[in-house]
C-alpha cells in the first residue's frame, strides 16, 4: 500500500476503533491494483453520518443527506459515505432516497462497474464479492448486477462507460454493450454539464480514438451538442492523432472538422456550456489556425495571437499536417520572445497621445494609428519611444 492511502489509515483506524467498519472504496482501489497515480481516496464505513462527526471533531456536512461527510484529518480532507442502498431512481441520474445500512456487499452492489465495486481495508486487503479484480485482469467493463438497471438509474454511466475505455484500454463487455446501445436515448435525460465532463475526460484518454468509435457507432453522438448526423466529419476527427494536445485544442481540431462558421462554433461551444473565457480561446486559436494553413506566420499575427495561442495553433498545424517537427513551435516563440513589445499595452503612445498630436477628435483613425505603430515598431521601422513615434506618425502624415 503506498499513498494517499498511508495517510488515510489513520482514519480507518479511528472508525474501527470506534466499533465501525471501514474501507477503502470506489477508483483509488482500482487504480491502486492497475499500479495508476492516485490523487485521492474515497472512504466508506458503516457508521452513520452523526457517528462519524462524533468520532472526529473537524467536519464539514457536503452531502450528508447521502450519507457523506468530509473529515479533517492531519491537514488533509477525506470524504466519508456511510453504506447505503438506494430506491427508485429520477431523472435518470439521482436516487429519490437512500437508506443507510451496516454491509459492504449491499453498498458495492449499488455501484455502476464491476472494477469499481471493491474496497480495502487499511491492510491492503481486497474484498471484492463482484468480481472487480478478474474483470481487470480481463480488460473489461462490465455493470454490477443488470446492464440495464444500472443504465436506467443513471444514464450518464453509458458515457462512464466509453470514457473509460479511452481511460484504461478496456474493452466494454457484451451484454453491458447491448444494454448502452438500447438505452441510449436516455442521455437525453442528462445535463449538458455532467455530459461534457465525461466528454473531455475521453478525449484526454490514450484511447480516445476507439471510445469516440463507440460514441458513433452506438449513436450516443446523436445525444451530444451539434454532433448528431455528423459521421463523417467524426471520422475525419478520428484520422488525427491528437497525442500530447490539450483539452481547448481537442475541441479545436474537433471544429476544424465540422468545418463549421465562427457563428456557428461560438454557438455549438455554447451549447456544450464552456464557460465565454474558454471559447473566446479556442475562437482565437481557430482562426489563427485558418490562417496558418494558408500561409507562414507574421510578425504581427505573432504578435496579436501570443504565446499560449502560437504554440496550441502550431500543435495543430503539425497534426493536421501529419508532421512531426517539433523544432518549428520552439522557433516561433522564440521568435515571440524577442519581439519589441508582446501587448498592445506595451506600445509608448496612446491614443489620447495622438488626438493632442493632430488636434483631432476621436474616431477609428485612432485605432487605424495604433495598428500602423505596432507594425512599425514590430518591424524595426521606429522604437518604442514616445518621441520617436511622435516625429515617425506626423512625418508618415505629410507624405
Amino acid at each position: 500500500m503506498n499513498e494517499p492511502f498511508l495517510s488515510a489509515v489513520p482514519v480507518l483506524q479511528q472508525l474501527e476503533d470506534a466499533g465501525y467498519e471501514a474501507y477503502f472504496v470506489g477508483g483509488s482501489v482500482r487504480d491502486y491494483l492497475l499500479n495508476k497515480q492516485i490523487s485521492d481516496v474515497d472512504i466508506a464505513t458503516s457508521a452513520t453520518p452523526e457517528e462519524v462527526k462524533a468520532i472526529f471533531p473537524k467536519t464539514v456536512d457536503i452531502g450528508i443527506e447521502h450519507g457523506t461527510v468530509l473529515v479533517l484529518f492531519n491537514l488533509k480532507s477525506y470524504e466519508i459515505t456511510t453504506f447505503r442502498t438506494e430506491g427508485d431512481y429520477q431523472d435518470f441520474r439521482r436516487p429519490k432516497e437512500v437508506a443507510f445500512i451496516r454491509n459492504l456487499t449491499d453498498d458495492l452492489r449499488r455501484r455502476d462497474f464491476t472494477m469499481n465495486a471493491m474496497a480495502m481495508d487499511r491492510m491492503g486487503q481486497v474484498i471484492d464479492p463482484f468480481k472487480g479484480q478478474q474483470a481487470i485482469e480481463q480488460k473489461i467493463i462490465q455493470s454490477v448486477g443488470h446492464a440495464k438497471e444500472r443504465f436506467s438509474e443513471d444514464a450518464l454511466r453509458m458515457m462512464r462507460a466509453v470514457r473509460f475505455v479511452s481511460q484504461l484500454s478496456f474493452h466494454i463487455e457484451e451484454e453491458t454493450m447491448r444494454a448502452l446501445k438500447e438505452l441510449t436515448y436516455l442521455l437525453e435525460n442528462i445535463a449538458i454539464e455532467r455530459k461534457r465532463a465525461e466528454f473531455e475526460k475521453l478525449l484526454a484518454g490514450d484511447n480516445w480514438h476507439e471510445a469516440l468509435r463507440i460514441i458513433a457507432e452506438t449513436n450516443i453522438c446523436a445525444y451530444l451538442p451539434g454532433l448528431k448526423n455528423q459521421k463523417s466529419e467524426i471520422e475525419k476527427f478520428l484520422s488525427y492523432d491528437g497525442k500530447n494536445l490539450t483539452t481547448s485544442e481537442m475541441w479545436s481540431l474537433l471544429l476544424f472538422c465540422l468545418k463549421l462558421s465562427e457563428k456557428a462554433a461560438e454557438s455549438f461551444l455554447r451549447d456544450w456550456r464552456l464557460s465565454v473565457k474558454e471559447i473566446k480561446h479556442i475562437l482565437s486559436i481557430l482562426m489563427y489556425l485558418e490562417r496558418r494553413l494558408e500561409k507562414d506566420w507574421s510578425v504581427y499575427d505573432l504578435f496579436k495571437a501570443g504565446s499560449i495561442v502560437i504554440e496550441s495553433v502550431e500543435k495543430l498545424y503539425l497534426t493536421i499536417k501529419r508532421l512531426n517537427d517539433w523544432t518549428e513551435i520552439e522557433r516561433l516563440l522564440t521568435t515571440y520572445q524577442e519581439l519589441p513589445i508582446k501587448d498592445s499595452k506595451d506600445v509608448a503612445a496612446t491614443g489620447t497621445d495622438l488626438m493632442k498630436w493632430f488636434n483631432r477628435n476621436g474616431g477609428p483613425w485612432v485605432k487605424e494609428s495604433l495598428v500602423q505603430i505596432e507594425q512599425a515598431i514590430l518591424n524595426g521601422i521606429v522604437k518604442n519611444d514616445k518621441q520617436n513615434i511622435k516625429e515617425w506618425l506626423l512625418a508618415c502624415s505629410q507624405n
